[in-house]
């Protein structure tokens, strides 16, 4: 951690010493813009530009959770064809899974540290994940991965790991939390759900599926 102090300025090293818990990065996250741009920002960045999406978050939260003693762990949560994956920085705290996360949707960031199993934290996201036509499209998520594998090329510090580390993502272990019948049954998110998810979002970078109705 030595290394990534020494790259601070007294007011970013007065700002990170604040984050002394999950919550209070999730406040801070929620201060950051967030971004419609297609690269990523390594934690540096994210903190010196306060701008973050969902990627940037989930890293930038990975590493203050490891100023204050958890494991850096993300885990990416994948929605069907119809919509962008959303990635989380998970923490265990009394054996119960919690999670810190940077999204354009109200109801895709923090929890509470309540959740027996992975698979538990990851189903109480399943409602708040909708697209923006109207569809709940989350269907599974993968194994946690540990960012430690990454200290030997600074990820904390620089933008060029960053393409690894989301295509490592790739390798991972998937785990599905629906069945295909059950994909086919699911009701349309109401309008209420949909005006609370998209509160204050950012419209740019808003993933828009294709008309199923047009082929595109």
């Amino acid at each position: 951690m030595k290394s990534w102090d020494a790259f601070l300025s007294d007011e970013e090293r007065e700002a990170v010493a604040e984050l002394s818990s999950p919550f209070k990065i999730q406040s801070l996250l929620d201060t950051f813009i967030y971004s419609p741009d297609s690269f990523y920002r390594c934690p540096l960045r994210v903190l010196r530009e306060r701008t973050a999406h969902c990627f940037d978050g989930a890293l930038f939260a990975a590493a203050m959770l490891r100023r204050i003693g958890f494991p850096p762990l993300i885990l990416e949560m994948l929605p069907n064809e119809r919509d962008d994956d959303h990635l989380l920085a998970v923490f265990k705290l009394e054996r119960h899974w919690g999670a810190v996360a940077k999204s354009n949707f109200t109801g895709l960031r923090y929890r509470e540290p309540i959740f027996r199993t992975l698979r538990e934290l990851v189903i109480s996201y399943f409602e708040s994940y909708f697209n923006l036509a109207g569809e709940k499209t989350l269907t599974g998520y993968t194994a946690p991965l540990n960012l430690r594998i990454f200290d030997s090329s600074f990820w904390m510090l620089r933008d060029e790991p960053l393409e690894r580390i989301a295509d490592h993502l790739d390798t991972l272990r998937r785990y599905r939390i629906l069945t295909q019948p059950m994909e086919k049954r699911l009701s349309p998110v109401d309008p209420r759900t949909m005006k609370a998810g998209l509160l204050d979002s950012n419209e740019a970078g808003l993933y828009c599926p294709a008309d199923p109705a047009s082929g595109a």
